[in-house]
């Protein structure tokens, strides 16, 4: 295998395959970590872990993240950063890189270990070989989280008890659950899984399990024996309030620092730009909860590793190594997070670049003498079944109107409508409830149509699922239910048709004897959409196909980039709008003085390939409302 500057033998050809790849930090070397002890760090070590997923783009998405044991020593700790840097080179520096440190680990790191990370006190060996997790004498463990456990080894005292959490005592013969009576229901469940885990692990499947509520001791034998091991039974402490919660949250103003040469220079941060980010440098962001570490695209490994050692100084200077949140990324790979401390921050879309070129490389190696095939359609994948119902009401003052069958696949952008998709499956019914919102709809309408939802899915047998859709972000799912669909300009509703009265606008509204131009798109040929927009040249993108209506005559425009797939719908959505009629077919650069006049005159549109970004993963959130403000959680590797 070849070798790569500045990078750790051990990291070439890692990341190929989805899961987990860990390795320890001894002296100045990393040692893998084999499958079977995945979740076990020792407190006097450091970890590197790398995360590979596969996205929905079929694409690889590598997290590495570099854990701290509280007994760590500080050498160990800049080593940890610097072979982070090196696994990060070797991936082609496109990870996002996550400092750790026990006890404080972030919920997507804890997300990857089920049903927990078990710290152990010492350091490890690359020569300890034990094949198991005996238990050797009583560990006492405290259990905390709702969404993943966070698992920590306390003193065996009672003094350790409290009613916020649950904990779990491990002795040679039984394992004893104790949930305080303030700990969730969440945190409960998972600390079962961890006793799960412990009993397989520790005493091969060969313990009993006592359960042990805070409060209540009458006539229960296993929590006589679990108070017993403190020597008797004693009233366990009232709750001390977090210092945290008992004052207003504090914002700390951002600091932005230039590294040169392992120094921090400070820089004006009054107002935060993309523009201050050269590709040349590196640069540490300090918002106080969380830390940045950016490093530009062209700077060398070597450089990289120095920035990194910088940020760990900086985070021990600051004594700051057990708090908050320290993430380090590449330029062009930045996250969310850190994007939002800049006032302007360009969008960039990532293209599918191949499917541009799909035919031409077909044609090539044709030309070269291969007997080879135009290279093949994705498949499309099964979202749901294609042979359910469709029902579609329009909300109009706080009712619904159930559309005709005509009118079923005909949306106006300024109305609210409910959709309801139906269908058996394995022999359960099945309903989809989508709430489809008209970009130029009114609030009237949404805020009733939102309120009308939830009681039409309450009225229906089987498992109902609702969502809401904006014009203009429609899943592929949304589309799959109508198989044809056909976006008009304008609305039905009564509020919408007030507030075009009241704002006293000419709207664009669509008249069958009238013009109008539709930009045609799709998934496949019997998946198709056809949305009128506004009726210009400007409107125009030589990536899509357009039909023209000029009263009773059509033209159908094929922009240069389109391929012949866009233009099989372009076909099918012109049977659909306007059957029994012939359309005038024009291609881009041909196009006859009517065309122009109709559109209103030449005018310069987009010459840009439109590319779609790869769907993204979908995320999962809890979201809980207090004083009329709503937090929300994200949940990492859920199923």
């Amino acid at each position: 295998m070849s070798t790569m500057k500045g990078v750790d033998d051990e990291f070439l050809g890692v990341g190929d395959k989805p899961g987990l790849d860990i390795w320890c930090i001894m002296g100045t070397n990393v040692v893998p970590i084999a499958k079977s002890f995945h979740g076990k760090f020792y407190t006097g070590n450091c970890y590197i872990i790398l995360h590979t997923a596969e996205v929905k783009s079929g694409t690889r998405r590598h997290n590495v993240h570099y854990w701290i044991g509280e007994e760590a020593k500080e050498e160990d700790c800049l080593m940890a950063s610097d072979k982070a840097v090196e696994l990060d080179a070797a991936l082609g520096s496109h990870a996002i890189q996550y400092r750790e440190t026990q006890g404080e680990e972030s919920d997507k790191f804890l997300s990857y270990f089920k049903p927990c990370i078990i710290p152990v006190q010492g350091s490890f060996s690359s020569h300890w070989r034990r094949s198991g997790d005996e238990c050797d004498g009583t560990t006492m463990f405290r259990c905390e989280g709702e969404h993943v456990a966070r698992l920590r080894e306390v003193p065996f005292s009672r003094s350790s008890l409290d009613h916020k959490a649950a904990f779990i005592v491990d002795t040679p013969s039984k394992i004893f659950l104790f949930s305080g009576c303030h700990s969730c229901i969440q945190t409960r469940a998972m600390a079962l899984d961890v006793i799960k885990h412990l009993r397989e692990n520790r005493h091969c499947g060969r313990c009993e399990i006592g359960i042990i509520e805070d409060g209540k001791l009458a006539g229960d034998s296993d929590a006589g024996e679990f108070w017993n091991l403190f020597g008797g039974y004693a009233p366990i402490p009232r709750d001390v309030p977090d210092a945290a919660n008992g004052g207003p949250m504090t914002t700390s103003p951002k600091k932005l620092f230039w590294i040169n040469k392992r120094i921090l220079v400070p820089m004006e941060t009054h107002v935060l730009e993309r523009e201050m980010l050269k590709s040349d440098r590196s640069y540490i962001l300090d918002c106080g909860a969380e830390i940045f570490l950016w490093i530009g695209m062209t700077t060398l490994v070597s450089e990289k590793k120095t920035s990194a050692t910088a940020l760990e100084e900086y985070v021990h200077l600051q004594d700051r190594s057990s708090i908050g949140r320290t993430v380090i990324m590449t330029e062009g790979h930045e996250i969310v997070d850190f994007k939002l401390h800049f006032q302007h921050w360009p969008k960039n879309v990532v293209q599918k670049l191949y499917e541009a070129g799909r035919e031409k490389v077909a044609a090539i190696f044709k030309h070269q003498g291969y007997d080879v095939a135009e290279i093949p359609d994705d498949k499309p994948r099964q979202l749901i079944s294609s042979n359910g119902c469709l029902k579609v009401w329009l909300v109009d003052r706080g009712c619904v109107t159930l559309l005709c069958t005509e009118e079923l696949e005909q949306l106006y952008n300024g109305d609210c409508y409910i959709i309801q998709y139906s269908y058996a499956e394995d022999g359960k019914d099945y309903h989809l409830f989508l709430a489809w919102f008209g970009q130029d709809s009114v609030q009237e309408d949404r805020v009733a149509t939102v309120s009308l939802m939830p009681s039409m899915a309450d009225s229906v047998k089987g498992r109902a699922v609702v969502g809401q859709v904006l014009e203009g972000r429609e899943p592929e799912l949304f589309f799959l239910v109508f198989k044809s669909l056909i976006i008009f300009k304008g609305g039905r509703s009564t509020a919408y048709k007030n507030s075009i009265l009241q704002k006293s606008n000419r709207t664009e509204l669509y008249q069958k004897d009238g013009a109008a131009l539709f930009r045609v798109q799709g998934l496949r040929p019997d998946c198709i959409q056809a949305i009128q927009v506004h009726l210009a040249a400007s409107s125009l993108n030589l990536s899509h196909c357009y039909i023209l209506q000029d009263g009773a005559s059509f033209f159908t425009w094929l922009g240069s980039l389109s391929s012949p797939s866009d233009h099989v719908l372009l076909d099918r959505m012109m049977d659909k709008l306007c059957p029994l009629k012939q359309s005038l077919l024009v291609r881009e650069g041909s196009e006859p003085d009517r065309f122009w006049t109709t559109l209103g005159g030449r005018s310069e549109y987009s010459k840009e390939k439109c590319v779609k970004g790869w769907p993204t993963d979908p995320h999962l959130y809890t979201c809980t409302f207090q004083q009329c403000a709503c937090n929300s959680v994200v949940y990492f590797s859920f199923q």
